[in-house]
């Protein structure tokens, strides 16, 4: 059974610049870039960032760091209800490196003192993240599916805080969900992956004020020895993020074979194929195609789920379908109980069918 934990995550040391009550006001938001576009995970967090600032009652910050993007990022970041934008531009700022990009956030944050602040969970949010809360002894909760404003008592010390970041995620194999609270350290840091929160242009009042920092001031000349002398980005196979309508198949599938099924399926709905972490490592269905916690979040107006229990893992990934629609042979199956509707029959016996339907009745 899944159960709900409340963990409280304290450093053993108060961060000298950081710590509570140092007068922390903003949320902060790491930009990633690739070149000179901002990718949809920072874009995503601008916009849960935005929420949380306004619940807080206080301004939206973001960040972003790269080479020749002065002018051609701002509007990118901006619409998404953004206060004030640091943009560090320099040479060697892109492809990114560690170091530099660690002693911008860190100098900039020492600066600014911001309360929060938001990464994506991606190869370089996994490698700046605990640099920066490193450095500033400030913690950091990683992978987190959900991001919210409450109170928190400490039953050991007594004290009671008030709107602190509740940084929520799975843990211990999805067995619980636990809710992560930093109380006297700031920045309250998280990351996020890409998918699990719904980017979206904020259409209310905020400042959008633009600052170009000297580079000089924040980044030490040491930190540029380390020269990227290739940077090569593959373009994803598939759309699954972005797609409407997901086939998506479990174990209950029954082997690799089975799975041509849901890709005749996805072809007639043009939707696309996705599977569950024990369909991936059962070696039916490609990574990059993989569900969940540990794979892709996915918002399809409608989420077909063939042969797949539904355990908390997977639901991470995609319980904020529009429609979810469940087959399944075990009527007990838990993703029956978030289901909108569930066809009780095996795949092999169900499938088939819709296709031929489809096949029949689409333009």
């Amino acid at each position: 059974m899944n159960t709900t934990d409340k963990i409280q995550e304290a450093g053993t040391n108060h961060s000298p610049l950081l710590g509570r009550g140092a007068g922390g006001e903003a949320v902060f938001v790491y930009c990633e870039i690739e070149g000179t576009q901002v990718q949809e995970v920072s874009q995503e967090l601008l916009t849960k960032g935005r929420k949380l600032a306004n619940e807080l009652g206080v301004e939206l910050h973001a960040v972003v760091a790269g080479t020749g993007i002065k002018g051609k990022v701002e509007e990118q970041i901006l619409p998404y209800g953004v206060d004030k934008l640091f943009v560090f531009d320099a040479p060697d700022l892109f492809p990114y490196t560690s170091a530099p990009h660690t002693d911008i956030l860190v100098n900039l944050f020492k600066e600014e003192k911001p309360q929060i602040c938001l990464m994506g969970a991606t190869v370089i949010g996994r490698d700046l993240g605990p640099r920066v809360s490193s450095s500033l002894t400030s913690g950091l909760t990683a992978d987190c599916t959900e991001l919210e404003i409450g109170p928190y008592d400490d039953a050991k010390s007594g004290k009671h805080y008030d709107q602190l970041l509740y940084q929520i995620r799975p843990a211990f194999g999805g067995n619980i969900v636990a809710t992560i609270v930093n109380p006297d350290h700031r920045p309250q840091m998280a990351t996020v992956r890409s998918g699990v929160m719904q980017k979206a242009i904020y259409d209310g009042e905020c400042k959008k004020e633009v600052v170009y920092p000297e580079v000089g001031k924040y980044v030490s000349p040491e930190a540029f020895v380390v020269k990227v002398l290739d940077h090569h980005v593959e373009a994803a196979k598939h759309n699954l993020k972005g797609a409407p309508i997901v086939v998506a198949g479990g174990y209950g599938m029954g082997c690799k074979e089975n799975f041509d099924m849901l890709f005749q399926l996805a072809k007639v709905l043009h939707g696309e194929v996705g599977g569950s972490r024990a369909a991936v490592d059962a070696g039916w269905l490609d990574h990059d195609r993989q569900i969940g916690q540990t794979g892709v979040t996915v918002h399809p107006k409608v989420y077909i789920a063939c042969g797949i229990s539904g355990q908390i893992q997977h639901i991470a990934g995609m319980q904020d379908s529009g429609i979810i629609i469940s087959i399944n042979s075990d009527p007990d199956a838990p993703i029956n109980r978030i289901a909108d509707y569930v066809i009780n029959g095996t795949v092999e016996e169900v499938v088939p069918k819709l296709i031929k339907y489809y096949k029949q009745n689409s333009k």
